[in-house]
């Protein structure tokens, strides 16, 4: 866990470009699911088109060039780790579920893929809103029957790169549950190895909403992003 949090070789990856994506989707469909789901499709389309070396899963890719992009039965993390705007979009748990499952089903339709992103977005919004780590774990295991019986400790040692739902989302998690501040959250994250950026990107997204982030850390990560995406985040935090 010891090492610089940014560093003058950090980069932003797919994970970034497709929760900008999401955002944008969601600002353009109006709370409206019919046209949220399409809004989905032309700004993944778009983003992914302009940064297409961000590091993109193959089928996904593949996806993204296709000229009618359909679902593709994926369970892959990528349904999770871009579905944190939708937490901070809607205002009921049950808006937030209805659209990550949205966000997720036009490329990640399989019900792993579903559930991982409705699991990472329902945590978020209970953080947001002031529910304890206690309280999260609870509402998780008993709506989306992850396990969180291992600590990391227990996990660490044999854990590998994990592109799926199941083997990222409980992980991330333990993760948030385990660590002590947003800092702490990247740092384990990281620690775990596998697909790390993606985990950090779920992990963070729920400690974002519990901890918040050091302003610090805020003014150095935008100094790594164009500011076409940045015009996206900062459009979602002022409505």
């Amino acid at each position: 866990t010891d090492f610089p949090i940014i560093s003058d070789d950090c980069f932003f990856t797919d994970d970034t470009v497709m929760t900008v994506a999401v955002a944008e989707a969601l600002i353009k469909g109006g709370r409206n699911e019919a046209k949220t789901e399409k809004e989905m499709v032309k700004s993944m389309k778009k983003y992914g088109k302009l940064y297409p070396d961000a590091g993109y899963g193959n089928r996904f890719s593949e996806w993204l060039s296709s000229s009618e992009p359909k679902p593709y039965g994926s369970f892959g993390n990528g349904s999770a780790m871009r579905v944190s705007p939708v937490a901070w979009f809607f205002h009921s748990l049950e808006k937030v579920e209805k659209y990550a499952e949205i966000s997720a089903k036009v490329s990640h339709d399989h019900e792993e893929g579903i559930k991982g992103a409705k699991a990472t977005a329902a945590a978020i919004f209970l953080a947001r809103n002031g529910r304890t780590k206690d309280y999260i774990k609870r509402y998780i295991e008993l709506k989306y029957r992850y396990d969180f019986s291992k600590t990391l400790d227990e996990i660490r040692p044999t854990y590998e790169f994990d592109e799926t739902c199941q083997g990222t989302v409980p992980v991330a998690l333990q993760v948030f549950f385990e660590a002590e501040s947003f800092e702490d959250t990247l740092r384990k994250a990281i620690s775990m190895g596998g697909d790390s950026d993606t985990l950090a990107a779920i992990t963070g997204a729920v400690a974002e909403a519990y901890y918040g982030i050091p302003p610090e850390l805020i003014d150095q990560a935008k100094t790594y992003i164009p500011d076409d995406l940045l015009e996206i985040v900062m459009e979602l935090e002022n409505l």
